[in-house]
């Protein structure tokens, strides 16, 4: 009687059909074809590994009817399941990635320290291949779907993490600054603050096109309706900026304070040891700040303050996260 043959699994199987394919090539091709395996696995690999530090480094995906999109969740150490915790919202800029903000921004350290969920949506490359969102398709639709996409990894977390859905803010860079902007616009009773770093008003473009001449700051938005009730802004903008043009920042804060009926008060000069001056503008209503507006005059395209060599990131800015951060518990302070 013939002995009856173990299955293998069919994972087992593949592994071993590539492993003998890979030998082959490797007998054929030698060091070149090592090295270059090298080049194409070590960074995959290490863009799945989680960023250093305390807390938990969390995967998932939210779905709405314009598509999917992945997203990270960084929740700092000893949460509990009756805790109800503030959420910040990360957006990253073109030729970023959920991981890449994290380090760059060091947002995952502040928030293990203050106690405070961050979560990162990431753009797929699909969508845009530079990772951008895309912000500046309104005449499409595709913007408000990618906003309705990210508002549904915000209620998915809410829901399966114990959040204070009264305490979210969002942010973003660059690209993920317009996003954010628009994102907040779009859904204002779900957010209590926004943060723009480096971005473009939204309504300032509503094509690839008109997103160009937005980026150099020649296109202006219309004037929102008053009592527009938008959460409270914070901008952040570098005066040395050559991809996003300075005079956004301003724009964008003109903007809500026209939507508030707000006014600017006196600027002022604001430096901390050697890191970048900036001159920090609040417009007012009443005693209520409806944005505040700082403009780092040495700073280019990068997030100020982040971490040191990295792409987009400026050490020795102002740190950008804690200003961020110090804006938003204030609005969460008011609100509660």
């Amino acid at each position: 009687m013939a002995r009856r043959r173990a299955s293998v699994p069919w994972g087992v199987t593949l592994q071993r059909a590539f492993g003998a394919v890979a030998r082959a090539n490797l007998g054929l091709a030698g060091k070149a074809a090592t090295r270059a395996a090298k080049a194409v696995l070590e960074p995959a690999a290490e863009r799945r590994k989680p960023p250093r530090g305390v807390g938990d480094w969390i995967a998932g995906f939210a779905m709405a009817a314009g598509g999917t999109r992945r997203f990270q969740l960084y929740r700092p150490p000893g949460v509990k399941a009756s805790d109800r915790l503030p959420l910040m919202v990360m957006l990253h800029g073109c030729q970023q990635d959920a991981k890449s903000f994290a380090v760059s921004t060091r947002m995952n350290t502040l928030a293990a320290r203050e106690g405070f969920f961050v979560l990162y949506p990431e753009q797929d490359r699909r969508a845009n291949p530079q990772g951008c969102w895309n912000w500046f398709e309104t005449r499409t639709g595709i913007a408000h779907a990618e906003a309705d996409i990210l508002m549904a990894a915000v209620k998915q977390v809410c829901l399966l993490y114990p959040v204070d859905p009264a305490r979210v803010a969002v942010a973003g860079m660059s690209a993920g600054a317009s996003m954010a902007a628009l994102l907040a616009t779009r859904h204002p009773e779900r957010f209590k603050a926004v943060a723009m770093h480096s971005g473009v008003p939204p309504g300032a473009a509503s094509s690839t096109t008109s997103a160009l001449g937005a980026m150099r700051g020649r296109r202006t938005p219309s004037s929102p309706d008053q009592d527009s009730d938008w959460p409270p802004l914070i901008v952040i903008h570098g005066g040395a900026d050559i991809v996003v043009s300075a005079r956004n920042a301003e724009t964008s804060a003109r903007l809500w304070a026209e939507a508030a009926g707000a006014r600017a008060t006196v600027p002022r000069a604001v430096q901390r040891g050697q890191r970048h001056a900036m001159t920090i503008t609040d417009y007012k209503r009443g005693r209520d700040t409806v944005a505040s507006l700082c403009e780092v005059g040495s700073l280019g395209h990068a997030w100020s303050g982040g971490a040191a060599k990295r792409p987009f990131s400026d050490a020795n800015g102002p740190d950008a996260s804690r200003l961020v951060w110090a804006f938003a518990s204030r609005q969460f302070d008011k609100a509660g």
